[in-house]
């Protein structure tokens, strides 16, 4: 039984209920594909810098299974950087219309050779050109610039495929914590947590106070 099946078997419980975390967000994800204006993949990403310091962005979600969550950047950036050197990031999930969030905490691995491959040819030709044509979160001293580096490598590839860059691929974070939480009236929101010690391990559950 895949996870969609699944969450339609349990889609009658409350979700406070439920046992596992990764049919309940598939459940969700597919509530908001159907209210969300814009983007219900988006994703809040945060990292931390070698001081410790925190960095959070938008991104989207690419892929996601009960191995985890995955998204794709280019492996120079800042959260390329960051996440390379600690192995460790967290996600949130807002989905306004719906009222709900979701925050996840996990290590992180990178995809397969096969798995980047695959979802790189996948993108616009302008999508792979931009990737290597973006030095991303490097200093850009005028639009003209980059704007330059397009052109020079929509030249340099021509009619031929895009392939991929050697620093462009994706991270699949592999949760340790997972929290659901719904607004309610008066702010006695529902929140609850699934925790486990490592990636393959057994789920634990705690509801919060809110």
């Amino acid at each position: 039984m895949n996870l969609s099946e699944l969450s339609t078997l349990t889609a009658s419980l409350g979700f406070t209920e439920r046992s596992d975390p990764f049919t309940l967000f598939a459940e969700w994800l597919e509530d908001a594909k159907k209210t969300e204006p814009n983007d219900p993949n988006a994703m809040a990403l945060s990292s931390v810098d070698d001081e410790g310091l925190p960095n959070v962005r938008m991104v989207l979600m690419k892929d996601f299974s009960d191995q985890g969550f995955v998204f794709y950047t280019n492996f120079e950036s800042q959260k390329g950087q960051e996440i390379l050197a600690t192995g460790k990031a967290a996600l949130l999930f807002h989905w306004k219309s719906l009222r709900r969030q979701v925050r996840v905490r996990g290590l992180t691995e990178q995809v397969t050779e096969a798995e980047a491959d695959a979802y790189f040819k996948s993108r616009p030709r302008d999508s792979k050109i931009g990737a290597w044509a973006s030095q991303q979160s490097r200093p850009l001293t005028a639009r003209f610039e980059l704007e330059t580096a397009v052109a020079m490598n929509a030249a340099r590839f021509g009619l031929a495929d895009v392939p991929r860059p050697p620093h462009w691929s994706g991270f699949r974070v592999k949760p340790i914590a997972i929290e659901f939480w719904h607004d309610r009236p008066f702010r006695l929101h529902d929140r609850v947590v699934f925790r486990r010690e490592k990636p393959d391990g057994a789920w634990s559950k705690a509801r919060l106070y809110p």
